[in-house]
């Protein structure tokens, strides 16, 4: 019997604040949460803003003991997945341990633990460099401190493929139930990287906007005028369950998972690879294991990130993929347009924000759309969102290194 994977609780740590009802509310209403940039000094840096968590008061959610060793980005994943846990009223002493895992992605891991304790290490030596700064550092400890405070003794790792870190973490969770390996996984991915080290690598590298006169509308996807992606931070933690195994304990259920899809450009470091194909491929690829009429497809969560060449490219791949005449007839949007780019943790939260327009029937708007860009010129909803009626979805990653995830995400059906 094939076994069906559905999400059975979500967490998540945003600009928008703690909280899904938080992100959703900011989603709906189309808001923008960029703003100058206060917990360095960002006056020699060319762009000066970001999408920051602000007001986030860990102690409230971890035992404070624990919060001083504790990177930010771990900080965030662990709130994150308390959030997720209790609202799957899940009981982990019901189940086999070795029947639960964890798989949470992160791109950078814990930047501001290592910029502080490389600052120690050249100013004062190395005997005063702190203890606990590898396990601070490693984006593998995001899964797991997860597991050893919900004693999850199942599959357990990390995923660190850039900006696709997060979808990778949910496609690897996907598989491992649909095999039969584990029946429950906690999975999503987690990103604290907006640290003068952080904010100089992608300044350098020129992919941000610089938009410092008017942040709240430097993050522009599929805008003629955009000029750069906005950083963003935070956490998305999804519980994935066994539908049977769901069912048995009476879980609510958001939506199935229905498939994945995952390619690589084998092109550039940071450039998407110009014909669309490979992105093409990796949507095709989640609807065929979801096993659906690629014509069902109603919403389409875009990486969207708002480059020039990363917004084209996707554009060309749903336009290669549906045709012209169905393209433009899925709604299309960017998260990253109101919370920035949250980097590893971005394919996680995309794909709640995306579970979210699919239980509330609403398309969240791509905010700063001003000017038709030819090469991208499909409905990316915007301004404004609307109600819609959304059975299938895709929700999009494509990280540096070219790669790409495409997780199809439906209502649920009995």
């Amino acid at each position: 019997m094939r076994r069906r994977i559905v999400v059975t609780g979500i967490g998540a740590v945003t600009p928008f604040g703690v909280g899904i009802d938080k992100l959703w509310n900011g989603l709906k209403e189309g808001v923008s949460t960029a703003n100058i940039i206060e917990h360095f000094d960002v006056s020699d840096f060319p762009t000066k803003f970001a999408c920051v968590v602000k007001d986030f008061k860990p102690e409230e959610y971890i035992d404070p003991k624990k919060i001083r060793r504790l990177d930010r980005f771990l900080q965030f994943v662990l709130v994150a997945a308390k959030l997720a846990v209790e609202d799957s009223k899940i009981d982990f002493k019901d189940i086999d341990p070795f029947r639960v895992g964890v798989v949470i992605g992160s791109g950078v891991g814990g930047l501001n633990t290592i910029e502080n304790e490389a600052k120690v290490m050249f100013e004062k030596g190395p005997r005063r460099v702190s203890p606990f700064l590898i396990p601070m550092m490693i984006p593998d400890m995001a899964s797991g401190m997860v597991a050893m405070e919900y004693g999850a003794r199942g599959i357990n790792f990390a995923t660190v493929s850039a900006c696709a870190s997060g979808a990778h973490a949910i496609g690897v969770s996907f598989k491992s139930i649909k095999y039969g390996d584990v029946d429950v996984v906690i999975t999503g991915g987690s990103e604290a990287a907006i640290t003068p080290l952080g904010l100089a690598g992608f300044c350098q590298a020129k992919a941000l906007s610089t938009r410092n006169d008017d942040p709240k509308r430097a993050s522009r996807p599929f805008d003629k005028n955009r000029d750069g992606f906005v950083m963003g931070e935070g956490a998305g933690i999804l519980i994935l369950e066994e539908l049977e195994h769901a069912k048995k304990r009476g879980a609510k259920i958001y939506a199935e998972i229905l498939g994945i899809g995952m390619t690589d450009d084998a092109y550039h470091m940071t450039a998407p690879e110009p014909t669309a194909e490979p992105q093409k491929k990796v949507m095709e690829l989640a609807i065929i294991e979801g096993g659906i009429d690629k014509n069902s497809i109603d919403y389409i969560n875009a990486h969207g990130t708002s480059t020039k060449l990363n917004d084209k490219a996707e554009t060309k791949a749903i336009k290669l993929l549906f045709g012209e005449e169905k393209a433009r007839k899925i709604s299309i949007s960017s998260t990253k347009s109101m919370i920035g780019h949250l980097l590893g943790a971005s394919g996680a939260v995309e794909l709640i924000s995306t579970i979210l327009c699919i239980n509330n029937s609403f398309i969240h708007p791509t905010i700063n759309y001003e000017e038709m860009d030819p090469e991208c010129d499909l409905d990316y909803t915007p301004n404004k969102g609307r109600e819609k009626e959304i059975n299938y979805a895709l929700s999009n990653s494509f990280g540096f290194g070219g790669h790409n995830v495409s997780i199809l995400a439906g209502k649920y059906k009995d």
